[in-house]
């Protein structure tokens, strides 16, 4: 991993912009809506976004884990071990997308020693 997080800001801002507009694509569309285990909505856009952002990332940094809210449950006991990690919602806002308002994100941050050293929104 580079040490000097500022060098992966150009390839980030990529990627986040490649996933807002597989978002975009599914927007225009008429989707479907499921509901995970906690309630909260889930569609298409929700995953592809994440799919999307995982395989790049993992490309850009393949040895830093990523922590997603579309990602398997990670327990606390295996994330506390790591010093550096991807932090993503790759669809921020879903209720706000299914209601078709437009008031929502791609967010992804860079943590290290658990405080944030790049974002992307």
């Amino acid at each position: 991993m580079d040490q000097n997080p500022c060098n992966y800001l150009d390839s980030v801002a990529e990627i986040a912009t490649r996933a807002g507009a597989a978002i975009m694509d599914i927007y225009q569309q008429d989707f479907d809506v499921q509901h995970k285990e906690d309630g909260s909505p889930l569609t298409q856009a929700d995953l592809a976004a994440h799919n999307l952002i995982k395989e790049a990332l993992q490309k850009l940094t393949p040895e830093l884990p990523l922590l997603s809210e579309e990602s398997r449950d990670i327990s606390w006991q295996e994330r506390s071990g790591w010093h550096t990690y991807w932090l993503v919602d790759p669809l921020d806002g879903t209720k706000e997308f299914v209601n078709r308002n437009g008031e929502f994100t791609v967010n992804i941050a860079l943590i290290s020693g658990n405080r944030p050293v790049l974002g992307v929104v």
